[in-house]
């Protein structure tokens, strides 16, 4: 990793990839910013607005668009390219579109001689990273997925809300797949340092630890509702994408919910999922393996059952 460069190049502008890019612009997390796209004269155009905006913003950043070359000496590439989701299309009907659409990314990006680290937003996101990671060859920790990060960012929004509390002092997180069988580890989640489902306990509120679950499924089912409304979610993804470049290129070690390929971690084998892991320069420093209760454990055996299973069924060939 370059440091004296920080250097992202983006590879689909559409509304994921260009609220990352406006992202990064507003909150100055990269030097250099490459836009690539299949269709060139919408990159120019995006890098030409985001130009526009220099003057009003804390980054120096030199936006451009571009072409695979440009990966060489790129730290990080995002992808965020792929088919878009319609109302009420489950993610996995769009695995094997979208894997047609990585092996004509991954494989100019390998030519490229690019050495540095591939965070991937296109879904099913959790299959998408393990299919960057099976077409680049890469270590796994080289290949990390934006995971269940914006869940938990949801999940401790809603939380913060109910407890009239700032976010940021809901320690909680959303494991498994980004999608229908993601589940939340009540026993791992925390008011300050209590334990949230204490809390309620004592609290003497009827019905308040089934508002916790209650608000566990409005966050399972809060892409498809934004998806009903507006027709497709970017902003709180694009600014996900944003939170894990900067833990990358500022070497945070910070613990963030990405999608990584576990190798012995919660007892499963070659699946991506989304855990909580330690993110830095190396990209996914290490896994951590929290204490989950036993029925939390058959949740995310469950989660990983599935995407095995969508995995093993993509042709790669």
């Amino acid at each position: 990793m370059k440091s004296e460069n920080r250097k992202v190049l983006l590879v689909g502008t559409g509304l994921v990839g260009m609220s990352y890019a406006y992202s990064l612009l507003n909150q100055g997390a990269c030097d250099e910013l490459v836009l690539v796209d299949i269709d060139r004269k919408r990159a120019e155009g995006e890098a030409m607005d985001l130009n526009h905006g220099l003057a009003f913003s804390p980054s120096h950043m030199k936006i451009r668009a571009g072409c695979y070359d440009d990966c060489g000496d790129a730290d990080i590439v995002t992808i965020s390219a792929g088919v878009a989701q319609k109302p009420g299309e489950p993610r996995m009907e769009l695995l094997q579109r979208n894997t047609g659409v990585f092996k004509s990314i991954i494989e100019p990006v390998l030519a490229s001689g690019f050495s540095g680290i591939l965070l991937v937003a296109t879904n099913p996101v959790d299959i998408m990273t393990h299919v960057a990671l099976t077409l680049s060859g890469f270590n796994r920790r080289r290949v990390i997925g934006t995971g269940t990060s914006l869940d938990t960012a949801r999940l401790r929004y809603m939380l913060g809300k109910y407890f009239l509390v700032d976010p940021r002092n809901i320690h909680a997180y959303v494991m498994g797949e980004h999608g229908d069988s993601e589940f939340v580890p009540w026993s791992q989640a925390f008011f300050a340092t209590t334990p949230v489902m204490r809390l309620c306990e004592k609290s003497g509120v009827k019905g308040m630890c089934d508002g916790m679950f209650a608000i566990a499924d409005e966050v399972r089912n809060a892409a498809q509702k934004i998806i009903e409304a507006k027709k497709a979610t970017y902003y709180g993804i694009g600014m996900a994408l944003v939170r894990i470049t900067k833990a990358i290129f500022g070497n945070e070690s910070s613990v963030l919910t990405v999608s990584a390929l576990l190798d012995g971690e919660y007892g499963r084998h070659n699946v991506y999922a989304g855990v909580p892991c330690i993110v830095n320069r190396k990209g996914i420093d290490r896994i951590l393996t929290l204490s989950l209760t036993p029925g939390e454990r058959a949740q995310l055996d469950h989660s990983c059952d599935l995407l095995e299973e969508a995995y093993a069924g993509i042709r790669l060939k």
